[in-house]
C-alpha cells in the first residue's frame, strides 16, 4: 500500500495497524481534528503510518455492525498536513476507506458492506473519488465496489 508525494509524485509506503496507547499522545484534537480517546472504547481505531519514520499520517475509527454485516466508518482524516490543496500526500484517505473495506469482506464476506456519515461539503467527494452510494444521511459502498476499493489502494 502507498500514498503519493503531491509534489514529487513519488510513491511511498504505508501501513495500517490498530492504535496503541502510545499513539494517543500523537492523535491530538490539534493534528487529527476529534478526540480519539473519547471513542476508543465503543469502536476499532487504526492509524496509517509511514513505516520509515514512524509518523502517523491518518486514522480511522470503525464499528462493526454484526447484524447488519456492515463496517461503519465513525471517523476518518489525515493529519491537519495532508488535508486540502496544499496537502503533502495523497491517497491517505483512500488507504484507510479500501482497509475498511477489506475488514468488512474478511468479517462479512459477499454481503460485506461500509458506510459512513459524511460532513455535509464531502459527501460529493466521496461519491466522485471512491464511488460510493448514497443512501439518505448515509454514504455506503457494496458488492463489486469494495473489492475494487481494495484493489486500488491495497494492492
Amino acid at each position: 500500500m502507498f500514498i503519493v508525494d503531491v509534489a514529487t509524485k513519488n510513491k511511498k509506503k504505508v501501513l495500517i495497524r490498530p492504535v496503541e496507547r502510545k499513539d494517543f499522545s500523537i492523535l491530538t484534537k490539534k493534528r487529527f481534528l476529534f478526540d480519539w480517546k473519547a471513542i476508543q472504547s465503543e469502536t476499532s481505531i487504526y492509524i496509517l503510518f509511514d513505516p520509515d519514520d514512524q509518523i502517523i499520517l491518518g486514522a480511522m475509527a470503525v464499528l462493526k455492525l454484526d447484524a447488519e454485516e456492515r463496517i461503519e466508518i465513525k471517523l476518518l482524516t489525515c493529519s491537519r498536513e495532508n488535508i486540502g490543496r496544499g496537502k503533502n500526500y495523497d491517497r491517505i484517505a483512500g488507504c484507510l476507506i479500501a482497509f475498511a473495506c477489506q475488514l468488512a469482506v474478511e468479517k462479512f464476506g459477499y454481503h460485506a458492506c461500509v458506510s459512513l456519515v459524511p460532513k455535509t461539503e464531502l459527501a460529493v467527494h466521496y461519491i466522485e473519488k471512491y464511488g460510493m452510494k448514497n443512501a439518505g444521511w448515509q454514504l455506503y459502498l457494496d458488492g463489486e465496489r469494495l473489492g475494487e476499493l481494495i484493489n486500488e489502494y491495497l494492492l
